[in-house]
């Protein structure tokens, strides 16, 4: 499908959009600033202080203390209803997100579970599936180098007895070295 526009006038097009919309922002930038400066001079009187005696000058702090009040009692009110607004705007947020179903998923935690566990938790509490693991294991034997030695069972006084002292010790250590010998 080819284009009825060539390009060259898309882009001559294009070029008087972007003049056009740099226009009318240099325009909004005027109007606002232009705005400022009439609230301001409305809201704001020109202040003359020259021939004023003390008290008329107290009198004048006191009433600009009480505008300042009145002014800071509004900016605190404005100021609650905006960070209220935007709690509510974050709340409204997540609610869409949860409406949705893409929500930021929490870091996972390690939690231990039992084969049988986890496949009940896959397919349901409908299919009761055990699956021993273990029995899939190889047996290892393990060499047991106690069960050549005799064990020699009898009265635990007597061997008491016959170990105590340097007689003992040595008898330990000719036992010790005899099995190694052989």
């Amino acid at each position: 499908r080819k284009s009825k526009i060539t390009a060259s006038r898309k882009l001559l097009l294009k070029s008087l959009m972007l003049a056009k919309a740099k226009e009318e922002w240099d325009q909004e930038i005027v109007d606002k600033q232009a705005e400022k400066e009439r609230y301001l001079a409305e809201r704001i009187t020109p202040l003359h202080t020259s021939g004023l005696s003390l008290s008329q000058l107290q009198d004048l702090c006191r009433e600009l203390h009480e505008k300042v009040e009145i002014v800071d009692e509004e900016r605190y009110d404005i100021e609650a209803k905006c960070n209220h607004n935007t709690r509510e705007i974050k709340d409204l947020k997540i609610k869409v997100l949860d409406l949705r179903g893409k929500f930021k998923r929490p870091p996972l935690r390690r939690v231990r579970v039992s084969a049988d566990a986890m496949l009940r938790a896959l397919l349901g509490s409908k299919h009761k599936v055990s699956m021993d693991l273990r029995a899939n294991l190889k047996s290892v034997k393990k060499e047991d180098t106690e069960k050549e030695r005799p064990v020699e069972v009898g009265d635990w006084r007597k061997n008491v007895e016959a170990m105590s002292g340097m007689e003992g010790r040595k008898k330990m250590f000719d036992a010790a070295k005899s099995p190694t010998g052989q």
